[in-house]
């Protein structure tokens, strides 16, 4: 965790935007779940529920709550686009790893990354 003029940062909170997805799991939703979870322990998460929803004709919402906070994707294949919230607090989950896997698996053309530590002490 990062220090700032006020302290330790409490979370670490990344926003990854994913263009021109190569992969085909975009509109398949169990597939996208396994995806998401193996983000989740790649990045030494601990899992305690998950929820994923496949909209009609395409996309998919999913959320995957750990207990270091949560992991979400929102994904358009139409667009071959998935928009992907990864947020952990605490020292142990490593969120740059959960980033990493998901870029590997859904095979983007290029992507977007915003880092951002929450809560200063």
């Amino acid at each position: 965790m990062k220090e700032s003029v006020t302290g330790k940062s409490l979370g670490r909170h990344i926003l990854l935007d994913l263009y021109n997805c190569e992969s085909e799991s975009l509109n398949n939703v169990e597939t996208l779940e396994k995806i998401l979870e193996k983000s989740a322990r790649e990045a030494k998460a601990t899992i305690l529920q998950k929820s994923f929803h496949k909209f009609n004709p395409h996309g998919i919402s999913g959320f995957i709550l750990i207990a270091e906070s949560h992991l979400s994707i929102h994904v358009w294949p139409e667009y071959r686009y998935a928009a992907i919230d990864i947020y952990t607090c605490g020292n142990k989950a490593l969120p740059e790893k959960a980033m990493e896997v998901l870029i590997a698996e859904l095979k983007p053309k290029s992507f977007s990354v915003i880092k951002h530590d929450r809560g200063f002490i």
